[in-house]
């Protein structure tokens, strides 16, 4: 049987939930045994997200496979429960190379190259593919941006050709927004009718809006937007502001939003078991007791706004984590560069954890040292992701080992202590300034030390763990590796190497021993991209039951 596609686009504003409306429906679907994968489509000339300001766009997601895709692909994750990859993600910028590499190689026979048909001959191939890879029953498709930008409009024109001169089978889903003002008090409709006539006038009619809105859309409501739309006003779904994304498939559910898909695409409506994600939403209804984590970072600000999308995967992880033990987490974001600068550290006081995450280059970086001291001076549990494993290195190297001056390379390449560098290969890339794509990406096995702080984190909670060989797979995004010319000297002071990588013996895990320390672990790694809300990762689950007991 040929793939179905359903085609979820986005109205009126950006940031709407398009990835959590396409995630929740293929979550409904995989629910009724349907074996469903998703494809987003971005619209810029990047070939991936790994080079773009995470203030720009947010977080990059990091896939098993190392491709550095859209955060909406972490929903697909979470929601899915299963690993996505280079086939679930598409760039306008790897469209266009493709493109270009075609007709340098004489592969249109000598043809004028034209946005159409050959830009989105492309898409459509690329799409096609990814349901070919996984043997899809249904592929979801999110187009990124909003409808009547003229960036997205090619992946729109494949969705058109696909329906239309393809003739397979195509449901289109128009997420939309109904801004309630103030001073009216009641939801308006026209700007989600200006959206669909922007569809309309590409040939496309949708067959669902979704309504987002601060409230439940009523009857009026729908029979306006079914009027002027051209839909039915069954087909006009609720999708109002929720206390979790995760209630989002429940409310879809609720509406019979995946029954209706499947009767438009002539598929059969199988049992469903959504018992799973049901008990979810009970756990994260019952989480009262709040655990105050700072966060101490520095890609929170845009122009005069806070930004929590960049490090959307944290704060994720450290939820599963939350909901898990029943906790509920109230996450204090401290600005690295400006906690550099203030006298004492106020900010940290009545924190229960603390933790350093990703970043890269100097800014910042002795407010993040100061917190990682003050974490160590004070038993305060730390967790050092990445950027906070290095900078933890450092300042244990400065404050415990007495190497004075010490620090990691891309912050001071002339450091007398380099306990943190870039090695060989890195050092080559960097010199040609080849940065996109040269990082130890992706999966990587690790082999954990027994009685550690992490293998006991990663036996008591499994999944994560090979207990047969000490081993655990996780994802990775960095240049700057620990200096092993250090490793003896800071052992030798206390440091505990708890992980290395199995191919090259790289240090993975750093830690402070429990006799002297209640919870001070840092990973090269990235934990937070592996966490799912039925499935916590460990080292979470471990750091935010150590700030529980605090």
């Amino acid at each position: 049987m040929s793939p179905k596609y359903i085609f979820v686009s986005g109205g009126v504003l950006s940031g709407l939930g398009k990835g959590v409306t396409a995630a929740s429906i293929g979550l409904l679907l995989q629910s009724r045994g349907y074996k469903v994968t998703p494809v987003k489509c971005e619209n810029y000339i990047n070939i991936d997200s790994g080079l773009i300001n995470p203030i720009e766009h947010g977080d990059p997601f990091l896939c098993e496979d190392g491709t550095e895709a859209d955060m909406d692909m972490g929903s697909y994750e979470k929601f899915l429960g299963k690993n996505l990859g280079k086939h679930n993600f598409i760039t306008m910028g790897q469209i266009y190379q493709e493109v270009i590499r075609k007709e340098r190689n004489f592969e249109y026979n000598g043809e004028d190259v034209e946005a159409i048909p050959h830009v989105s001959d492309e898409i459509i191939r690329r799409i096609k593919e990814a349901g070919r890879k996984e043997e899809a029953d249904i592929v979801i498709v999110e187009l990124g941006g909003t409808a009547g930008e003229y960036q997205n409009a090619l992946y729109y024109e494949a969705s058109r050709i696909m329906k239309v001169v393809h003739k397979d089978t195509v449901v289109h889903v128009h997420v939309s927004y109904l801004p309630t003002p103030s001073h009216l008090g009641e939801p308006k409709t026209k700007p989600t009718q200006l959206s669909v006539r922007y569809l309309n006038s590409m040939g496309i009619q949708p067959d669902f809006i979704v309504c987002r809105a601060e409230k439940e859309i009523d009857k009026r409501r729908r029979e306006r937007l079914a009027m002027f739309c051209s839909v039915d006003p069954n087909d006009v779904i609720n999708n109002p502001d929720e206390k979790s994304a995760y209630n989002v498939p429940l409310r879809f559910k609720s509406q019979l939003f995946d029954e209706k898909i499947l009767e438009k695409m002539g598929l059969d409506i199988k049992e469903q078991n959504v018992k799973e994600w049901e008990n979810l939403i009970k756990r994260i209804e019952a989480a009262k007791k709040e655990i105050k984590i700072a966060i101490v970072g520095k890609y929170f600000s845009t122009g005069d706004y806070q930004l929590r999308d960049s490090y959307a995967a944290l704060f994720d992880a450290l939820d599963h984590a939350g909901w898990y033990l029943g906790a509920k987490i109230r996450a204090v974001w401290i600005n690295a560069e400006q906690f550099e600068k203030q006298d004492g550290c106020n900010d940290l006081k009545d924190v229960k954890g603390i933790i350093v995450p990703i970043g890269w280059g100097e800014r910042g970086v002795e407010g993040m040292i100061k917190a990682i001291k003050f974490s160590r001076e004070n038993k305060i549990p730390y967790l050092g992701l990445c950027y906070g494993m290095q900078l933890a290195v450092v300042e244990f190297a400065r404050n415990v080992a007495n190497l004075i001056g010490a620090n990691t390379v891309e912050v001071d390449h002339k450091t007398k202590y380099p306990v943190i560098h870039m090695n060989n290969l890195q050092k080559e890339n960097a010199s040609r300034r080849a940065y996109g794509g040269t990082m130890r990406l992706g999966r990587w096995d690790c082999r954990v030390a027994k009685g550690t702080i992490s293998y006991n984190s990663y036996y008591k909670y499994p999944g994560f763990l090979d207990s047969s060989k000490n081993i655990v797979a996780e994802r990775h995004r960095h240049r700057f590796e620990f200096n092993e010319k250090y490793a003896k000297t800071l052992a030798q002071k206390g440091l505990v190497i708890a992980g290395r990588s199995v191919v090259e013996n790289l240090v993975e895990i750093i830690e402070l021993p429990t006799a002297n320390h209640p919870f001070f672990v840092g990973t090269q790694y990235h934990p937070e991209y592996k966490s799912r809300p039925l499935f916590p990762h460990p080292l979470f689950i471990s750091f935010i039951r150590a700030c529980m007991s605090q």
